[in-house]
Parts: structure tokens; C-alpha cells; sequence
């Protein structure tokens, strides 16, 4: 596959990152509300208002991740289109700070290799909330009057 092409392949992937951030706010947006209304009832349930916190806290480290994923993927659209500007892209990342020099003139394939790595960080951390999510609404004290 040509370089060009694979960068493209990446930047695309990468992009998915988009989705699993929007559920991850809404995920950390109902941790809030969950978090609310332990503090508003009467019996406060510490353990669902641990999960909570937990499941708020997660939601911040993915937004982070999310973040990240999302200017690697718009590196790695713009390198796909010109990857002879690959010693610009260090030398601009150096310059800013992003990037260290010893990491200078790293091939692609260990830089896909690193950029996916983020978007599975990004992944474990929703599939953690996601969890927390589902311990949140099982230990609600609320949930035997559901039935």
C-alpha cells in the first residue's frame, strides 16, 4: 500500500475517535446527573456516588485522549497529502514543544503504530465508563421500584 494511502487509512480511523468521544460525554453527562441525584435524595448511596465520580473522572482522561486522537488524525491527513513535508512536521512539533528530539525522523509505521495506540486508550477508557455506567444503575437504590 502506498505510503500516501495508508496515512489516509489512519487519518480515517483516527477520526472515529469523534463518535466514541460523543458517547463518552453523554456518558459522563448522565455520571453528573447520576452524581446529582445521590446528593438530592434522602439516603445517599455512597458507592453509586463513587461510580459516579469515577465514571465523571473517566470521561475527562478520554475527553484528553480524544483530543489527542483528533490532531493526530489531522497530521496524518495533511502528511498523507504531501509526505515529503514529513521533516517540516518534526520540526514544527519540536518547536512547539510536542514532540521531543530524540523523536526526530521516526518512520510512519512506528507513528501509525503510536497514533492507534491512542485511539485504543481512547476506546478502553469509554468501555470503562461504560461500565461504571452499568454499576452505577445496578447499585441505584432506586432500581427495585423500577420493576
Amino acid at each position: 500500500m502506498p505510503a500516501d494511502m495508508e496515512l489516509q487509512v489512519v487519518a480515517s480511523l483516527l477520526r472515529r475517535g469523534r463518535s466514541l468521544d460523543h458517547l463518552s460525554t453523554g456518558l459522563t453527562v448522565a455520571g453528573v446527573l447520576f452524581g446529582l441525584a445521590q446528593l438530592l435524595m434522602a439516603s445517599i448511596s455512597t458507592i453509586c456516588l463513587l461510580l459516579s465520580l469515577w465514571m465523571i473522572v473517566l470521561g475527562l482522561l478520554q475527553k484528553y485522549w480524544s483530543l489527542r486522537v483528533a490532531f493526530d488524525a489531522d497530521l496524518f491527513a495533511l502528511l498523507a497529502r504531501d509526505i515529503d513535508r514529513t521533516s517540516d512536521l518534526d520540526q514544527a512539533l519540536l518547536s512547539l514543544g510536542l514532540q521531543s528530539a530524540k523523536r526526530i525522523g521516526r518512520h510512519w509505521t512506528e507513528r501509525r503504530r503510536g497514533a492507534l495506540k491512542l485511539l485504543r486508550k481512547q476506546a478502553w477508557l469509554l468501555g470503562a465508563q461504560a461500565l461504571l455506567t452499568l454499576g452505577v444503575i445496578l447499585a441505584s437504590p432506586w432500581l427495585p421500584f423500577a420493576g
